[in-house]
């Protein structure tokens, strides 16, 4: 398993204060959003940011994941209460010579979607 697979699930898992001890101290990050994008840095930050997000059983199915020597790659879809697909998203995340994850570029679109239904594997 991936950084990035262990990364969603473990903050699809609610664990946010595990997921971000994945992150760098200093991780920098971005989030293009619908609203706008969130640039920030810091594992503090980080935290912030996922607890302050509307409380919703929120998920990240995984459709497609690579890996290139120090970057890793997810595309998938982000679903509610394991039903219904709010949204798509492409996230990067830059793996340190520690293992920690020091820089993290993720976009979400409610109604873009690389892959179909029908090309889900």
């Amino acid at each position: 398993m991936t950084v990035i697979e262990k990364y969603y699930a473990t903050v699809d898992e609610g664990r946010l204060e595990d997921a971000t001890a994945m992150l760098a101290a200093d991780v920098e990050f971005t989030m293009v959003l619908p609203t706008g994008e969130n640039r920030d840095r810091g594992r503090d930050r980080m935290l912030e940011y996922l607890r302050n997000r509307p409380p919703v059983n929120r998920r990240h199915v995984l459709q497609r994941v690579a890996a290139d020597r120090d970057l890793e790659f997810a595309q998938g879809r982000v679903t509610e209460n394991d039903v219904k697909t709010t949204g798509h998203f492409v996230g990067v995340m830059h793996i340190g010579a520690d293992g920690l994850i020091d820089r993290y570029q993720v976009t979400f679109s409610a109604d873009f979607a690389l892959i179909t239904q029908s090309e889900e594997q």
